[in-house]
């Protein structure tokens, strides 16, 4: 398995829009470098240089390299790239014959913030620009909350 099978090509999008229902928690300096398939998303600071990872299943953002060359550099390293990347998801998900069209990511059916599991059968391939949308809107209006706690209303725009 390759990074081309691990990442979804973004340079078509308008990257600035991308993650605007993420602005609330990366601010608006933060722009997409490189959209994993399971649908998280490396980030730089366009002020700094810094690279972060927005994990999108639990709405945090991880800091990573600070430039691109170091970041670069865990790229060539297979232990960050297995752990960044959901090498075995990804391979279990296109082996049990799911794929990617451009522009998608896999994405959870019912995410795992929302109590949903982490199986085969709860992942689809999504517009990336959907999928960042959705959970973007989720983990803004779940922020506050206790973890554990039952959410019953959650609102999409």
């Amino acid at each position: 398995m390759t990074l081309d099978d691990l990442t979804v090509n973004i340079s078509h999008l308008d990257q600035s829009m991308i993650l605007s229902d993420w602005q609330w928690l990366i601010g608006v300096n933060k722009l997409p470098i490189l959209v994993c398939a399971i649908g998280d998303v490396f980030l730089q600071d366009s002020e700094t240089g810094v690279i972060d990872c927005l994990d999108v299943s639990s709405g945090e953002v991880l800091p990573i390299a600070s430039d691109v060359n170091e970041f670069r550099e865990l790229l060539s390293s297979t232990e960050f790239v297995v752990n960044h990347f959901a090498v075995q998801l990804v391979g279990d998900l296109l082996k049990s014959g799911l794929s990617l069209a451009s522009g998608e990511v896999f994405s959870f059916k019912k995410p795992l913030a929302l109590g949903g599991d982490c199986v085969l059968e709860n992942i689809e391939p999504t517009d990336l620009e959907v999928h960042f949308s959705i959970y973007g809107q989720i983990h803004e209006q779940i922020k506050n909350l206790p973890d554990g706690v039952s959410v019953d209303n959650i609102k999409i725009g």
